[in-house]
């Protein structure tokens, strides 16, 4: 049995690598819908955190060896939850097709499990998440791929937005889509239709849907551009935006450098849902609370 479980180890490793190597994003993309339905690439903005940039020259044996253990880790804990997953899902199917809480509680427990050898992660502000039956747009900024376990950490079970390549790959795709992940082709403007459909149709469920409104990952620190996307969907759904604010994820694993990990630890700043109706009016608030925050703690 043990070689047999080196193997799959193995495979699941060389699984997380080639899906951040060749697709130069995280295994969760979010990009974001406008409200014609037209999915873009955000630019980065000229306003943001002044963060370095990053040098390849610059990163530490240290480093590359704990990525090196970051993977091994996030595997083994993959390896050793699916199961779970696998058990559960007939019973979410029939009793939270929506939610999903029990998948979701797995997926924490995964992330807390990857991410703890490596890093701290603070919080504040969780007085300011909706109770978790209330549906709610989430909004964040995107620094690394670490922002997908960091938020997984929180324990709340909104629907994250992704590539349908990514659910072809064994146990990663088998795990995003029990948690009932949205699949998106980015250039199939049919499949970016149905996903603001599905958004929509989650949130009148029950459900939370989770944005990150810059599109992408930023590479120098600085805070993109906000589509309407996730602002649309909230003001015609009426469900209130929770702004959140992560620092410290791009120090630790620097976008388009998923292959290391440095020493660093993070902060969630949870803040208060906003409430409006005009979408222009929810992305402006939503990206000046996040903006001033990273300018001020970040």
């Amino acid at each position: 049995m043990f070689p047999i479980y080196v193997f799959v180890l193995f495979f699941v490793c060389i699984n997380f690598f080639f899906i951040f190597q060749v697709t130069q994003s995280p295994v969760v993309l979010l990009p974001c819908l406008s409200c014609r339905y037209v999915v873009a690439k955000s630019e980065l903005a000229g306003a943001g955190t002044p963060d370095a940039s990053y040098s390849l020259s610059e990163v530490k044996l240290s480093s590359k060896v704990r990525g090196v253990c970051f993977y091994a880790v996030t595997a083994i804990a993959a390896i050793s939850l699916i199961g779970f997953m696998i058990v559960a899902h007939p019973f979410v199917l029939l009793f939270d097709r929506y939610r999903r809480k029990a998948q979701h509680f797995v997926a924490k427990l995964w992330a807390a499990a990857t991410v703890a050898p490596f890093f701290k992660i603070e919080y504040e502000g969780l007085e300011n998440l909706p109770s978790h039956d209330a549906p709610a747009v989430y909004v964040s900024n995107h620094q690394s791929f670490l922002d997908i376990y960091t938020l997984l950490t929180l324990g709340r079970s909104f629907k994250f937005i992704s590539k349908t390549a990514i659910f072809l790959f064994p146990i990663i795709g088998w795990a995003m889509s029990m948690m009932g992940t949205i699949p998106l082709k980015r250039m199939d403007s049919r499949s970016q239709l149905e996903c603001l459909k599905r958004c929509m149709d989650l949130i009148g469920n029950g459900a939370s849907v989770f944005f990150f409104p810059e599109g992408t990952r930023s590479k120098d620190g600085k805070l993109g551009d906000f589509k309407k996307g996730a602002f649309s969907v909230a003001a015609k759904t009426r469900v209130p935006v929770v702004p959140i604010t992560l620092i410290g994820t791009g120090g630790i694993m620097p976008a388009g450098m998923e292959g290391v990990v440095n020493s660093g630890s993070v902060k969630v700043i949870i803040h208060k849902p906003i409430k409006e109706t005009d979408p222009e009016i929810l992305r402006q608030i939503a990206r000046n609370t996040i903006l001033d925050t990273l300018k001020l703690r970040g």
